[in-house]
């Protein structure tokens, strides 16, 4: 099982590493990419099909701004795609969009080149939903799923019922 993890800037990290700890939770090998669309493309295409070629099944990609990177991979696989729309925020200053760029950018891919989005910064959906494609081949993995989804639901009845206010 595995999944490949890129995005376009290093300041990214702290948002995307959050898709690596719920992959590592469920014991899925994953490996992590910063490559940009825009200024290592050809470095870009090499890594895709390099990935390929070493069994990847799923990739997630993270892009803010003009977030190409998500299509740009989706361009070049036939692998499922998961885009991560980022909120690109400099310290002391913002792009002031709050990620609505990034997010518009991904969801709207053209027709044929699909790429399926999460909502904005939301590395650990992307990676549940990464955990839920690789389900459908692996059993394991599935019973792990069954379990979280079950605790999941525990949870929240434990919590739900019978509270004071």
């Amino acid at each position: 099982m595995k999944v490949a993890i890129f995005f376009g800037s290093k300041s990214d990290t702290d948002t995307m590493k959050k898709a690596a700890d719920i992959l590592r939770e469920f014991g899925v090998e994953y490996k992590a990419y910063i490559l940009s669309a825009h200024r290592a493309g050809a470095l870009l295409h090499e890594t895709v099909k390099q990935v390929e070629a070493d069994g990847c099944e799923v990739i997630i990609a993270g892009a803010g701004l003009a977030a190409a990177l998500p299509g740009v991979i989706a361009g070049a696989t036939v692998l499922p795609v998961i885009g991560v729309p980022l909120e690109c925020v400099n310290p002391g200053k913002s792009n002031g969009l709050g990620g609505m760029d990034a997010l518009l950018s991904i969801v709207q891919m053209p027709p044929q080149i699909p790429v399926a989005t999460v909502g904005i910064n939301s590395a650990k959906n992307a990676a549940y939903l990464a955990v839920q494609i690789l389900a459908i081949k692996y059993p394991e993995l599935k019973e792990k799923l069954l379990a979280f989804r079950k605790k999941l639901a525990d949870d929240a009845k434990a919590s739900g019922l019978d509270v004071e206010l």
